[in-house]
């Protein structure tokens, strides 16, 4: 049985997890076979998302200790806990996991220290990827400056009308 000082070793080490981690997803994970958990992790792993099956009680010290509160109604039964810089990321893949194997439930999340339930763990995987939301960014500051060198443009364009309108008139009265 594992001495107070081996159990504090894993709570400072989930904290420092919470900590460099801007979105966590917890999972029940009851049901899943071993390839599909192993598949699971393979595909998490490729993310950039560390997947870890933690003790209920050492996350709710250092859920507690960190003041995450709200963190306690989820942590019942078995409980794994996907860790990512990137917020979206593991709540994409669980999502789609839980969709194609039925038996993965996500229970809940963590966001910038905040505790979330399912159903937004859930809206949050339904958002478009960084790269896309970039882009959309991207493209909305581009249609106002595509406009003001439209605007830019047309006294130009309209003294070249003029200087071609003008040479004109002196070739026809030449």
């Amino acid at each position: 049985m594992p001495n107070f000082d081996e159990k504090q070793k894993v709570v400072e080490d989930i904290k420092q997890k919470f900590q460099g981690a801007s979105g966590v997803v917890l999972a029940d994970y009851r049901g899943l076979t071993v390839a599909q958990v192993t598949n699971l992790r393979v595909e998490l792993r490729q993310a950039g998302v560390e997947y870890r099956v933690l003790k209920n009680t050492m996350v709710r010290r250092a859920a507690d200790e960190m003041g995450i509160k709200g963190l306690d109604e989820f942590l019942e039964g078995p409980t794994a806990l996907a860790f990512s810089a990137d917020p979206v990321a593991p709540a994409k893949i669980l999502s789609e996991f839980s969709k194609k194997t039925k038996t993965l439930t996500i229970k809940a999340g963590v966001l910038e220290g905040r505790v979330i339930d399912a159903d937004k763990v859930k809206d949050l995987a339904n958002l478009p990827s960084r790269e896309v939301l970039l882009s959309q960014v991207l493209a909305g500051m581009q249609g106002p400056l595509q406009g003001m060198v439209n605007v830019l443009q047309g006294p130009i364009r309209k003294f070249g009308y003029a200087l071609e309108e003008v040479r004109k008139l002196k070739e026809a009265q030449a």
